[in-house]
C-alpha cells in the first residue's frame, strides 16, 4: 500500500512513516518543515509544501495515482501556543484540514486516519475517557481539534470520504532505532523537564501534590510513540473491515489509543530513577496557574477493532527519550 503522509516530517508523523514503511508500504510524505525536519524523511519520497496547496496535493496524486489512504499528522500541537495565537491554530489546524479534505475528494483518495487528540474530553469522576465521554475541549489546540473532526464528518457524509479518528494524550519516547524523536531540543513536557533536571544536576519539581488521584500528584496517559505509531498502521490495515467501502453503515469512527489506567508524575520520577538512578533529585511544590489534574484513556475499543495495547513501558519510552536527547547534543556539537 501507498499512503500519504501529511506531517510525515514531524515527530509523530515520521515515526508512523517508519512503522508503515518496515511493514512493506510505501510512505509518501508531504510536510512544510515548519516544525519536521528534512533529515526524518531520508529515504522516503517527500514533498516540501503545505497541506493547503491543491496544485501541489495534485502534483502528488499524479506522481502516485495509487496512493490508497492519507494520514493526516499536520498540525501545531502546543497548547500554550494556542493559547497566545489562536489564530495561527485554527488556520494550521482547521482551515488547512478543510483544504486537505476537499483536495483528498478531488483526487479520489476517499480514505484518511486522522491524527486527533483525547484532550478535547471532559473526563469521567475517575479521569478515565472513552469515545462516549463528554467533549469539552479547554484550548484553541483541542478545539481546533475537534471542530477540524466535525468538518470532516460532514465531508463523509456529503462526499464519501471515510475517516478514522484516533485520540490519544501524551506521546513519549522516540523511535526505538533512534532514526526520529523529538525535534525540540527542550520538550516543555514533565519527561522533558525531567531530562533537563538530570543534566542539569537540579531537582525537579512536582507541581501539585494534593490532587484526587491515587498519590496525590497529577495523572497524564503517556504512550510511547512507537506504539502509536504501530495503531496507525493497524488501522491502514483494518481499514475496510473499520469502515466497509459500500453499505449504510458510519463513515466516521473514532478510537482512542491509551495506556487504561495513566502515571502519575510521581509514578513518572519513580520510573525516571529506574532508568537513571537513585541519584535523580526531585521536590514537591505549589501548583502552578493552568495546571490540571489530567486524565487517562481507555482503550478498549482500540483492543476491539485494532487488537492494539501498548507494548512498551514507560521505562522503555524514558530510556528512548534519553538515548535520543544524547544523540540530539552530539549531534549538535558536530
Amino acid at each position: 500500500m501507498k499512503v500519504l503522509i501529511t506531517g510525515g516530517a514531524g515527530f509523530i508523523g515520521s515515526t508512523i512513516a517508519s512503522a508503515f514503511a518496515e511493514r512493506g508500504d510505501t510512505p509518501v510524505v508531504l510536510d512544510s518543515l515548519i516544525t519536521g525536519r528534512r533529515d526524518f524523511a531520508a529515504g522516503k519520497v517527500f514533498y516540501q509544501g503545505d497541506i493547503g496547496d491543491g496544485d501541489l496535493v495534485d502534483e502528488i496524486f499524479r506522481d502516485h495515482p495509487d496512493i490508497a489512504l492519507t494520514v493526516h499528522c499536520a498540525a501545531l500541537i502546543v497548547v500554550p501556543d494556542s493559547m497566545t495565537d489562536p489564530l495561527r491554530y485554527y488556520r494550521v489546524n482547521l482551515s488547512k484540514t478543510l483544504d486537505l479534505a476537499g483536495h483528498l475528494v478531488r483526487n479520489g483518495c476517499d480514505r484518511m486516519i486522522f491524527a486527533s487528540t483525547a484532550g478535547m474530553y471532559r473526563p469521567e469522576a475517575d479521569l478515565s475517557v472513552t469515545e462516549t465521554s463528554e467533549l469539552e475541549p479547554q484550548n484553541p489546540y483541542t478545539r481546533s481539534k475537534m471542530m477540524a473532526e466535525l468538518l470532516l464528518q460532514d465531508f463523509c457524509k456529503a462526499y464519501g470520504l471515510r475517516v478514522i479518528s484516533l485520540r490519544y494524550l501524551n506521546p513519549i519516547g522516540a523511535d526505538p532505532r533512534l532514526r526520529t524523536g523529538l525535534q525540540n531540543s527542550k520538550p516543555t513536557h514533565a519527561l522533558g523537564k525531567m531530562i533537563e533536571c538530570y543534566s542539569l544536576g537540579v531537582p525537579f519539581k512536582i507541581t501539585g501534590v494534593d490532587w484526587e488521584t491515587r498519590d496525590g500528584t497529577a495523572i497524564r496517559d503517556y504512550i510511547h510513540v512507537w506504539d502509536i505509531a504501530r495503531a496507525f498502521h493497524e488501522a491502514g490495515a483494518r481499514f475496510d473491515s473499520i469502515i466497509p467501502p459500500a453499505g449504510d453503515h458510519a463513515r466516521y469512527e473514532v478510537i482512542n489509543l491509551g495506556s487504561g489506567d495513566g502515571t502519575t508524575v510521581r509514578e513518572l520520577v519513580a520510573a525516571f530513577r529506574e532508568v537513571v538512578g537513585d541519584s535523580f533529585l526531585a521536590e514537591d511544590a505549589p501548583a502552578r496557574p493552568g495546571d490540571v489534574v489530567g486524565a487517562y484513556v481507555d482503550p478498549a475499543k482500540a483492543w476491539e477493532l485494532l487488537a492494539w495495547k501498548p507494548e512498551y513501558t514507560i521505562e522503555d519510552a524514558i530510556r528512548h527519550s534519553l538515548q535520543w536527547a544524547d544523540r540530539r547534543r552530539r549531534s549538535d556539537v558536530a
